[in-house]
């Protein structure tokens, strides 16, 4: 019995000291939120061959979010700083996959997989160039980025242009690119789901089995540390924001395949701000160095109950943003020197009271 209460304090003593504590506990807070405002939200069926539930929905409508917050960790860790283009170049790869797609009902312009790739590829071009001012010319990452955010969409509506007007909403009319961001025939688990969890095991396997973890993590404590270690402070920046216009990429995938369309003005907006909230609620410092992966996955989907919760309650999607912001406020200020200061005088206080107590 006594062996069973050490080994129970033990686990909660490692949980307590876990990274994953502070955004585990949130899912859960969110989580039960959600099952208070919705009391069938954990309940799973399947209506016409594809499984259905609210708990589905948000996993499904996390997929773009955790694609995005994985590249976007990287960013954060390597140049302690943020992406704020990530939404715009989601916008920008959805619309060169729809346009090279093409809009006839008898089939494609080009082969799927080449204009998924050219898609890809204008989404890596898009990091490159973040990560050239970010990197090469050591500009703020906010105000490096700052360019995609702001012209980002209007280099998609360019894309989206016909011969009479710019910026219209290309479609495709093919079946088989709905998949995507829908199910595959016979599948009745999502497939966003399916390229998520193969997203994020693809960068662990090559987090884990290169030494390039380490790097971000050393570039992000002190990048002339780094330098003096023999580490290339910028190239390791610039890959961190090549691989974020990759996951920006692969989420415009899915939000075009979603809709089956190119719309520039609502792909990815405002999930820049939801990607940084997802980083910071997984537990990892806004300010760079060590990163937790899995932290940011968890930020994502939390971030996505958030979102359903205040659908539920009647939020209208304008004020949203302002919610989101209040989270990113008490984030920022957990996070801050002074209130680390505090705990750690509280803690400090709490063990003085206690010695004392004893010697009594």
């Amino acid at each position: 019995m006594a062996g069973k209460r050490m080994d129970l304090t033990s686990v909660i003593g490692k949980l307590k000291k876990s990274a994953l504590l502070f955004p585990i506990a949130a899912l859960i807070l969110m989580l039960i939120v959600n099952v208070i405002i919705t009391p069938d939200f954990f309940k799973i069926s399947i209506n016409n061959g594809v499984l259905y539930g609210f708990i589905i929905d948000v996993l499904n409508r996390s997929c773009e979010l955790i694609i995005l917050a994985v590249g976007m960790t990287l960013v954060v860790a390597s140049s302690r700083g943020t992406d704020i283009s990530v939404g715009a170049v989601m916008a920008v790869s959805g619309a060169i996959i729809v346009r090279l797609l093409g809009s006839s009902y008898d089939g494609y312009a080009m082969a799927m997989p080449l204009a998924i790739f050219f898609g890809l590829l204008g989404g890596i071009a898009c990091g490159a160039f973040n990560g050239l001012l970010v990197a090469r010319f050591n500009i703020q990452p906010m105000v490096a980025t700052l360019i995609l955010y702001t012209a980002g969409r209007g280099i998609a509506q360019l894309i989206s242009s016909t011969e009479t007007a710019t910026g219209v909403i290309l479609y495709v009319r093919m079946e088989s690119f709905k998949w995507i961001g829908g199910f595959l025939p016979g599948v009745v688990v999502p497939t966003p789901i399916f390229i998520a969890i193969l997203f994020v095991i693809l960068t662990q396997l090559f987090l884990k089995k290169t030494a390039f973890s380490t790097y971000i993590q050393t570039v992000g404590i002190n990048p002339k540390a780094g330098r003096l270690v023999g580490i290339n402070s910028v190239l390791v920046m610039f890959f961190c924001y090549l691989f974020c216009g990759l996951s920006s990429g692969v989420a415009g995938l899915i939000a075009s395949s979603r809709i089956y369309s190119s719309d520039a003005n609502n792909i990815g907006l405002n999930l820049e701000m939801d990607a940084i909230l997802s980083v910071a609620l997984g537990g990892n410092s806004l300010g760079g160095g060590k990163f937790n992966m899995a932290g940011s996955i968890i930020g994502a989907i939390t971030i996505q109950c958030l979102t359903t919760s205040l659908y539920a309650v009647g939020v209208s999607a304008d004020q949203l943003p302002v919610y989101k912001a209040v989270v990113v406020i008490l984030i920022v200020l957990l996070q801050s020197p002074v209130f680390k200061k505090w705990k750690a005088e509280m803690k400090l206080r709490k063990q003085s009271a206690k010695t004392i107590g004893e010697a009594k």
